[in-house]
Order: structure tokens, then sequence, then C-alpha cells
């Protein structure tokens, strides 16, 4: 028996208050996969991103992720499903007065974690997986954009998350370090079987980096394996 898809949508809608962006979204996400999120400026992405991670409510369909059911989620319960997620942005939205490590320990006793040396073992661990071992004391001002966005990622893995959501992470970054980061994050969603969906305008980065895509388009998401014309 093959194990449940990491996300799994079936006929939902997706709303930003009383509108609807998307509807009839259906597609699973399986351990380990990697998909690209496209379309354009306005068509539903970031919306469809926050719906999975419970900024915005599921009120129409079905739909799972990390084994949490979006149409039952509470105040209370939304944490939970938010461990087993990393979230990327474009934005680094990182602590400019803390060093790299402060700025990981912050994360991990928001959710939770107490001991001291097993924090720091975890803090080591993703600071060495991301390549940002010799930078552990470095602020976040003193990082190049590249070496930020490994920061983020190190942040988002923290937790071991079963989903990587990544926002336009990209997005900022020249083309060579862009390449970077793409590369750590296929290597790392491959080692760790953790599926990733991806946000992007850049096909450049789709043409580099293959893989499933997913299109927003005219209010519904198409999977392009699915699709002869678009």
């Amino acid at each position: 028996m093959s194990p449940a898809p990491v996300v799994d949508l079936e006929h939902a809608a997706v709303h930003q208050g009383q509108r609807q962006i998307l509807d009839e979204v259906s597609f699973t996400l399986a351990a380990g996969e990697f998909a690209y999120l496209i379309g354009r400026t306005g068509a539903g992405k970031s919306s469809l991103l926050k719906t999975l991670y419970a900024q915005l409510p599921l009120r129409v369909g079905r739909g799972v992720v990390a084994g949490h059911d979006l149409r039952r989620l509470t105040r209370r319960s939304i944490p939970a499903l938010r461990r087993q997620l990393g979230i990327v942005f474009q934005d680094f939205n990182l602590l400019d007065d803390r060093d790299a490590t402060a700025n990981l320990r912050f994360v991990l006793r928001a959710t939770g974690w107490r001991e001291e040396a097993e924090m720091a073992a975890r803090i080591g661990e993703v600071l060495t997986l991301t390549g940002l071992g010799e930078r552990a004391a470095a602020m976040p001002l003193h990082l190049s954009g590249g070496e930020r966005q490994r920061l983020v990622l190190a942040r988002a893995l923290l937790n071991s998350p079963r989903l990587l959501i990544a926002d336009e992470p990209t997005g900022n970054l020249d083309p060579e370090t862009a390449d970077d980061v793409m590369q750590l994050i296929v290597r790392l969603a491959a080692a760790n079987g953790m599926a990733v969906l991806f946000a992007t305008h850049d096909y450049r980065i789709i043409e580099q980096f293959p893989g499933r895509i997913l299109r927003c388009r005219r209010g519904r998401v198409y999977d392009e394996r699915d699709l002869v014309v678009l």
C-alpha cells in the first residue's frame, strides 16, 4: 500500500475573504516530489500556498496537508500543521539584531524546543546542511543575498518538514546565486524525502531544473502532465 500523499486537494476552492480566487483545485503531491507552481501575477499562486499553510481557511472541497485536514483546523491545531512545513519567501524576514544561530534558536523555541543541547545540535546540523557552518555567528546584514536565503532555508528545515513551500525564493537573487540555492533545495529534498511546492515566475529556473508543473490559469490549477495544449 502506497503512503498517503503529503498534499491531497480535491475539488477545493481558494478564497481571499469572500472573493473566490481558484475553484475545483485537485492535485496530490507525494513525499520527495518536486513541483513548480506557475502563473501570471494575480493568478492565485500565493493564495493557494497560504491555504496550504492555513493562513487562509479552506471552506470548500477537501484538503489534507501533512496528515492535517484543512477543513478541521482550529487556532490551537494550526501550529501542529506548520511544524510539519518549511516555508521560504522571497523576502528573508530575518531578525537583523541577532546572528544566524540566534535566528534559528528563536524559531526552535517558538516551536516548542526547550533543551539547549538539542537546539545547539539541530542548529549545527542545518547550518552545515545549507553550507553555513562557518557563518553561525554572522549577523544577517553581513551575509550575502545567497547566504541569507540559505539561512532562511536552514530555518525552514529546523523541524524536518514533510513539505517545503517556497514562494518566489530566488526572486531577489542573481542567476548564479539562484542556481546555487536551487541546487541546494533539490538536493535536500531528495535526500530527506521532502515534498516541494515552488512558486516562481522564473522560467529560466524551470529550464535549468526541470520538474512537474502546476499552472494557475483562469481560476483553475492545471497539471501540465495531463494537458497537451494549454
